[in-house]
């Protein structure tokens, strides 16, 4: 089933440079992330996104450099392609299966793909959650 939406994508505020948001029609069409009616999960704003400091870096155990570019790439690139997600709400088992064709099709380097990850269950240990 093919659903359409309005697509917003927030496009930079990284050391507060630039911040651009634009809105796209988007057509999901079954393939490189989009999703069919019903598996939206939950979508939040910008500011329920939680920005990576050096406590998130202590309880995850990985840098902080790493998290703030996952947490970088997270929220200028992810939502190109299919509808946004609060980090905490990304089923990690998915995301581990699903992030090399999403960062193959971004056309971004495999780091990426390991700073995104580390940056979502960052989230999830802050907030508690078992992964």
């Amino acid at each position: 089933m093919k659903i359409s939406k309005l697509q917003i994508t927030f496009t930079g505020a990284i050391g507060g440079l630039l911040l651009w948001v634009g809105c796209a029609p988007v057509s999901g069409s079954g393939s490189m992330g989009d999703m069919t009616a019903g598996e939206e999960g939950e979508v939040g704003g910008i500011s329920e996104v939680p920005n990576p400091d050096a406590n998130m870096a202590k309880l995850s155990g990985k840098p902080l450099p790493q998290l703030e570019r996952g947490h970088e790439v997270y929220m200028l690139k992810c939502g190109e392609c299919h509808q946004y997600q609060l980090p905490e709400h990304v089923d990690i088992m998915d995301w581990e299966d699903a992030m090399p064709k999403m960062i193959g099709h971004a056309g971004l380097p495999k780091s990426d793909e390991k700073a995104v990850l580390d940056y979502v269950i960052a989230v999830k240990k802050q907030k508690g959650q078992k992964l």
